[in-house]
């Protein structure tokens, strides 16, 4: 089923979805908010999903479904925690900031806590107030658990996964290195985050879903044109049950905490860094990337961080059509 959360109050009135985001029907006589359904879930999932069934069917006439009316899914989480799934990435924008990469970052996983308490919709703006700070987008895919205990195994920390979505982890790139530098982590380098107007279950997936990971291209629009289509299920080191078990290691997660994948980046078919998506390849999921590539070709970076009028795009499609709905927004001020 497929799930979405109308911009109604602080935490949004929960409906469910058709398959081809055409159609809605108000879930809120089952759990007003999409925190209460998953606070709930053995409850409620059975009783959203005998819902969307009725609307597939027809049995209910719903209403048309308008992304520009979402929030996020969840506009207050009590938890996001971001990975680093894609090691690729990782290892080229630390080349950006001529940072060494440690080998351990190819068997313990990377995450930052980021705040989760204002989750922008997926047609808000992206708040800028100073250009200077190097706005950029990252396409990723991120996953919502129910509750999991302190010290899950992967398989368990897998089986608590019960949706699906994607996010645009905006970042602010020439504030990172002073933060790093002081040995606490991202803070004011990381600004609030957009989630895609739709979150799904795993099994509307098929067989896109197996092995804690999504294998389906992200598609991801700078200012109408193409920018990226990296597989998010190809080079993804570490999967989502591994991520959700590496943040449970110490910690119980309630239930509503997402998890990222990280930005969805694929090497080129040489092992490099691939190439753009005009030359023929996956391209970028963010701006950082791609200004990494050009300096390892050129010398410098040629493309600029994001300014304000420009417009990001992020979806992922299946033979149907699109299936979270896409995160389009505009840098605004």
């Amino acid at each position: 089923m497929k799930l979405a959360s109308l911009n109604v109050g602080r935490d949004g009135r929960l409906v469910v979805v058709s398959k081809d985001l055409k159609r809605q029907a108000d879930a809120s006589a089952i759990a007003l908010t999409l925190q209460a359904a998953l606070d709930e879930w053995d409850r409620c999932a059975p009783l959203l999903r005998s819902l969307a069934e009725r609307l597939e069917k027809g049995d209910l006439a719903g209403e048309p479904f308008d992304p520009t009316r979402c929030a996020a899914p969840l506009p207050r989480a009590y938890q996001w925690a971001d990975g680093s799934a894609y090691v690729n990435h990782v290892e080229l924008v630390r080349k950006a900031r001529k940072a060494e990469m440690p080998a351990t970052f190819w068997t313990d996983p990377l995450m930052y806590q980021g705040g989760s308490d204002g989750f922008l919709g997926p047609c808000q703006p992206i708040p800028l107030a100073d250009e200077s700070w190097g706005c950029d987008m990252e396409g990723e895919v991120v996953v919502v658990t129910r509750d999991v205990l302190l010290g899950a195994t992967r398989e368990q920390a897998l089986g608590a996964v019960v949706l699906v979505g994607l996010v645009n982890d905006v970042s602010l790139r020439n504030l990172i290195p002073d933060e790093l530098a002081k040995g606490f982590g991202f803070f004011q380098s990381k600004p609030a985050s957009a989630l895609s107007p739709v979150f799904v279950t795993p099994d509307e997936l098929g067989t896109a879903w197996r092995d804690g990971k999504l294998h389906r291209p992200l598609e991801v629009f700078l200012d109408g044109q193409p920018f990226g289509r990296a597989n998010a299920g190809v080079d993804m080191t570490f999967d989502f049950g591994t991520l959700v078990a590496h943040a449970a290691k110490t910690r119980t997660l309630c239930a509503g905490t997402i998890i990222g994948s990280g930005t969805v980046s694929n090497r080129g078919p040489d092992g490099g860094p691939g190439k753009a998506v005009s030359e023929g390849g996956a391209g970028y999921s963010c701006i950082a990337e791609l200004r990494t590539v050009e300096t390892l070709q050129s010398g410098a970076p040629k493309t600029p961080f994001l300014k304000r009028g420009n417009r990001v795009r992020i979806e992922m499609r299946d033979e149907a059509g699109t299936i979270f709905g896409a995160i389009d927004q505009v840098v605004g001020a």
